[in-house]
């Protein structure tokens, strides 16, 4: 029986996660399976991955082969180090202190690596937000101007309109007046 570890599917339509699992390589992907080593979470940034690095250490060691995104994963996770470790270990090459301290100095540089990711995300989304601050004000200030230019325009045309309609009105006054100062004259002179 070969034995592989993969990756099993869950979640719904575009939005999978996925379980790691160890099975019966004839076995269906979402089938049967041997035992669940792990989960792998594509949707996060970064991936979320959880897996029990001893379990699949265990399997590698008495031969389960990986799918190339298993082997990924378990490369990401250090699990491949860790054999590759204690492969030289048994051979002589090294001893199990030298083999725990290249491990425990990886292991602390990937987590530095993955701190710098998430809070190179998190500037990133800060500097975004600011971004869309600047432009929000920026366009309503834009907006402002506008309406301002357009309220101004308007009063403008409206004082236009007050001094030609006042323009009009005079002469007709000043004519009225005449009439008026000329009709009561007229109105005795008639009687």
């Amino acid at each position: 029986m070969a034995v592989k570890i993969r990756l099993q599917r869950h979640g719904k339509k575009n939005f999978a996660f996925f379980h790691i699992v160890v099975a019966d390589s004839r076995a269906p992907r979402d089938g049967k399976f041997i035992e669940q080593i792990g989960s792998y979470n594509p949707n996060t940034n970064p991936a979320t991955i959880v897996l029990d690095g001893d379990k699949a250490l265990a399997w590698l060691k008495v031969g389960a082969q990986p799918t190339l995104t298993a082997r990924r994963i378990l490369s990401y996770e250090g699990v491949l180090l860790r054999k590759h470790l204690a492969e030289g270990v048994a051979k002589g090459a090294l001893t199990e202190a030298q083999a725990d301290a290249k491990f425990a100095a990886w292991k602390e540089e990937r987590d530095k690596k993955i701190a710098d990711k998430k809070a190179g995300i998190k500037n990133e989304e800060i500097a975004k937000a600011k971004a869309a601050k600047a432009a929000e004000v920026e366009v309503n200030e834009a907006r402002a101007k506008a309406i301002a230019a357009k309220k101004a325009e308007a009063e403008e045309a409206a004082r236009k309109a007050a001094e030609e309609a006042a323009a009009e009105a005079a002469p007709a006054t000043e004519e009225a007046a005449e009439e008026a100062a000329a009709e009561p004259a007229e109105a005795p002179a008639a009687e």
